[in-house]
């Protein structure tokens, strides 16, 4: 493969270039002062070499020279369109970068800057270097302000408003354009987010002197006095209030309540003209589930007033929809359809609360089963959801619920699986608020109730007596998922992005890192309750409600994720996360849902989904491995280098790490338990390639993953297949949606 990608990104591309002409083959920019950032200048350069798959391979350029000379014929075009034109050498483009990127480094205040250009010509192909020789930098020497509209000035001072480069003025700063532009942005920032509606920032100037040797400036910062228009005598800047807020439904009928709309309307009528709030306004509502579109108009009453009125219009989305899906499925080769029928109504109670319910229902044959009267599986499930476009929660602060952009939830399901193992029945309820801060990249999510009710009416004989009740392979891990539980718990989901909003989303153009964190609880307040009295204890000395043991845990999760910009083809993904569970208190196992599991899409990808771990152990019973091969800590660190190749193609090469423990020592799990002076030796470790369809608003994703650590064997040779591999026992393919971290 790689020799494959050797040869055809090597292939003679010199009958496409001109004879006079150049093959750009690479460019670089370094400066003899490292204050400046060469990243920010690489904005400026006209012309990039040729693109590199992985950062290695010019294939793009190598299928395009494969096409012949003839552009007429199809396949010739096709080529041409699939790879990537040779980049010629132009000579007058980069000279005018060199103008830009001197005048670029004179705006950060290096005024005698020169950018020097080095050309590298060998045979057809061309180097390209600029170097910056900025020279010394010049200071602010002294900083003044000049308000000319003196009502202006007096509103400045009461806010407390003082000019960055007027702070700490014993110290000469550097003198920078870009500084004097982001001052004027600050200050216009501020006054209309305090009622000056009409200010812009053409109203801010600076006069700089810079002759006054030593490499020293005066700057002069001047805050003009208003024109409205060429008659006005009036030459003071006026604060704005807000008048009349009115609601335009247009050629429909009112949809929605006053009170709902007043919640979503972030601008108060009497209070001043706030850029942010009108901008806040139309999120809101945007974001109401019962509008489809929506205007925030201003109306100034006249040329004397200043009040503002605000009209806001809003059209409805479509209330009531009704959706079918028809699906098959194939479960290692048995068979079965799924169809379910959902329903929604995005304003059930005229307060854009949006309501849904959802029928599945699945049938599968089931093969291969010996032992059990019936062989086929059958699901029936009913789910329903409501969802409040605010907080549902007494004693909050006012001024919280008007910053906040909040959810609330209540949902409700039913699941009723018919196997020919056993009969399970499953009873969920939650209720779930969601709010964001700070342009969403603050994201918080808190599950104040959530209730699980897991029923067993029937197992069959078989089951039970070769898995639940042998004592020659009594499984506990198993067993405990066989039996009747309650979970009551509460948890906090927290997530946190540097990459604002409004930023671009793309995989491949981003240096932004994730955080999130999750605090998970159950079974405390229960214990509380029950603990005091003896007569609600089981046979087994668990507490019950209503002869139901309850589970009891807690759990944490903790996982990052940072992305490298290497050029705008290519970047570096590393992800790490920690998940740790331990029961307590009325519980000695973790129930199978909250248990950790490793391999997988989205995990070390050597492996399949619950085949590794936990530890060192071995998985020996292919029908209750599923079981056994989870656990209560998992690690998984994974480093990911992503291409773009043509097209929607993308591409990466990947190496993951982890695996799954137990905190305490299973006997169904030998070699599963963590301990400190070992955890490290059971770390798996696997790579691979993967390829994907990238659609922006979906992507597929198929990665390849070969085993490399395995932790499961002591021998060398399977313990390190990296150095010994074999495709039928090492390789796993896996098919996903999105991308894995």
């Amino acid at each position: 493969m790689l020799g494959f990608l050797f040869i055809l990104s090597g292939c003679h591309t010199s009958r496409l270039i001109p004879d006079d002409g150049y093959l750009l083959t690479g460019t670089s920019i370094s400066s003899e002062d490292k204050k400046i950032s060469t990243d920010e200048l690489q904005a400026y350069m006209p012309q990039r070499p040729n693109n590199k798959w992985f950062s290695l391979f010019k294939v793009p350029l190598g299928i395009y020279s494969l096409s012949g000379s003839d552009s007429t014929k199809r396949f010739n075009r096709f080529l041409r369109h699939l790879g990537e034109a040779p980049v010629i050498y132009d000579r007058e483009r980069t000279i005018l970068a060199c103008n830009n990127m001197q005048l670029a480094v004179r705006n950060q205040g290096y005024l005698n800057a020169e950018v020097l250009l080095l050309e590298k010509a060998k045979k057809n192909k061309m180097k390209v270097f600029y170097r910056i020789v900025p020279h010394e930098r010049y200071h602010v020497r002294n900083f003044s302000l000049d308000v000319q509209d003196a009502s202006l000035a007096r509103v400045l001072d009461s806010l407390g408003y003082q000019p960055s480069l007027a702070q700490n003025a014993e110290r000469a700063k550097p003198y920078s354009i870009n500084e004097l532009d982001a001052e004027r942005s600050r200050l216009y920032g501020l006054l209309v987010e305090n009622g000056y509606y009409k200010f812009n920032k053409d109203y801010v100037h600076f006069r700089v002197d810079t002759t006054l040797g030593r490499h020293l400036a005066d700057v002069e910062m001047i805050v003009r006095q208003a024109r409205d228009n060429a008659d006005s005598t009036d030459l003071a800047h006026h604060q704005y209030n807000i008048g009349n807020i009115t609601y335009d439904f247009g050629d429909y009928k009112p949809f929605l309540r006053h009170k709902v709309l007043r919640n979503a309307t972030a601008i108060t009528t009497g209070g001043l003209y706030r850029e942010k709030d009108m901008h806040e306004t139309y999120a809101r509502m945007t974001r109401l589930s019962a509008v489809m579109a929506s205007n925030v108009r201003i109306k100034e009453r006249d040329n004397h007033s200043d009040t503002l009125d605000v009209d806001i219009s809003l059209t409805p989305s479509k209330r009531n929809s009704f959706s079918a899906e028809l699906e098959g499925t194939n479960s290692a080769g048995d068979f079965g359809a799924a169809a379910s029928l959902t329903y929604q109504n995005r304003n059930l109670f005229r307060g854009s609360e949006l309501f849904n319910i959802k029928v599945r229902g699945a049938f599968e044959a089931i093969k291969g089963l010996s032992g059990y009267a019936d062989q086929n599986f059958i699901e029936y499930s009913v789910e329903s959801g409501l969802v409040f476009p605010d907080f549902k929660f007494p004693f909050l602060r006012p001024s919280f619920r008007r910053n906040a952009q909040a959810t609330t939830e209540i949902n409700f399901a039913y699941d009723s699986q018919d196997r020919p193992e056993f009969h399970r029945r499953v009873l969920t309820g939650v209720l779930r608020y969601r709010w964001t801060r700070m342009n969403k990249q603050l994201q918080h999510r808190f599950d104040l109730l959530n209730l699980d009710y897991v029923f067993m009416p029937w197992i069959s004989d078989t089951f039970r007596e070769k898995y639940l009740s042998d004592p020659q392979n009594r499984n506990a891990i198993l067993k405990y998922n066989y039996e009747n539980l309650f979970i009551m718990n509460w948890a906090y989901h927290f997530s946190y992005t540097s990459r604002p909003l409004g930023a671009s989303a793309s995989n491949y153009g981003t240096n932004a890192y994730t955080i999130r964190l999750a605090l998970e609880t159950a079974g405390n307040l229960l214990y509380g309750i029950t603990s005091g009295t003896k007569t609600q204890q089981n046979a087994e000395g668990k507490y019950t409600l209503f002869n139901i043991a309850y589970a009891q845990y807690a759990k944490f999760d903790f996982a990052f994720c940072k992305s490298f910009l290497i050029n705008k083809n290519n970047s570096l993904a590393l992800h790490a996360a920690l998940g740790v569970a331990f029961p307590y208190g009325n519980s000695t196992i973790l129930p199978y849902e909250k248990r950790y599991f490793s391999g997988g899409a989205n995990s070390v990808r050597g492996w399949s989904v619950r085949e590794l771990g936990p530890g060192r152990f071995q998985g020996t019973d292919g029908r209750i491995d599923f079981i056994n091969q989870t656990g209560d800590i998992k690690l998984d660190l994974n480093a990911e280098y992503r291409t773009h190749l043509f097209w929607k193609f993308d591409a990466a090469a990947f190496i993951d790490a982890g695996n799954i423990w137990t905190i305490r020592e299973y006997k169904e799990q030998p070699g599963g338990q963590f301990q400190f002076d070992e955890f490290w030796k059971q770390i798996a470790v696997s790579y691979g390639l993967g390829l994907r369809l990238n659609f922006n608003f979906f992507i597929l994703r198929f990665d390849a993953g070969m085993k490399a650590v395995n932790p499961a064997y002591t021998d060398s040779h399977r313990h390190f297949p990296f150095t010994h591999p074999k495709m039928k026992r090492d390789f796993t393919f896996h098919f996903a949606v999105g991308m894995p971290f």
